[in-house]
């Protein structure tokens, strides 16, 4: 649940750029869409309330999720400050490849991955298969983050808009996927 909540910041901002150049009319009082620039602060807006949610529901703030927040907030301001719109695209591939080192040198820091560190009290796995999660993950995260600069400085704005949407949902489906597969012979093991 907590994943899903996170894809709503992603998708309101992905709504209200639809909105560029519509006005609303509120209390006599006229406010324009302007693109990229209503989309991030409602990026900011809305990733602060999901944060807030989540922490209010669970009692719980997960890192990553303070991370991200961090991210969003200094990516974000920076564009709505500097009136460029780089930044925001930026911070995916920031993020993701931040992720990337961190759950990299995970391998090399300690005698369990990142990935045993954060799943292991909830499921017993073989070394070579946490080893190997851990480099899913980290090649996951890579990826994500190139691929986003790619689309960010080959393909127009709009494009780039609906990428960051599509891919967001795509690539954790994908992740996900692929890692019930990769732990799903080792739960049978256990079963029996």
């Amino acid at each position: 649940m907590k994943q899903l909540a996170e894809f709503i910041p992603i998708a309101l901002f992905f709504i209200v750029y639809q909105l560029d150049g519509h006005e609303l009319a509120l209390n006599g009082a006229t406010f324009t869409f302007d693109g990229i620039y209503t989309a991030t602060a409602v990026l900011m807006i809305a990733t602060i309330v999901q944060v807030g949610l989540v922490y209010a529901l669970t009692r719980e703030l997960e890192k990553r999720a303070l991370w991200m927040l961090a991210a969003v907030l200094v990516f974000g301001g920076a564009t709505l400050l500097l009136r460029n719109p780089l930044f925001v695209q930026w911070k995916p591939t920031i993020f993701n490849w931040a992720l990337a080192i961190v759950f990299g040198a995970s391998q090399f820091v300690g005698t369990k991955t990142l990935m045993e560190r954060a799943m292991g009290s909830q499921i017993r796995l073989p070394a070579p298969v946490w080893t190997r999660l851990n480099l899913l993950w980290t090649t996951n995260f890579a990826i994500v983050g190139a691929l986003n600069l790619v689309v960010a400085y080959q393909f127009s704005e709009p494009t780039w808009v609906s990428y960051k949407l599509y891919s967001a949902i795509g690539f954790t489906l994908l992740l996900t996927v692929i890692t019930a597969l990769m732990i799903s012979p080792h739960l049978k093991e256990d079963e029996a």
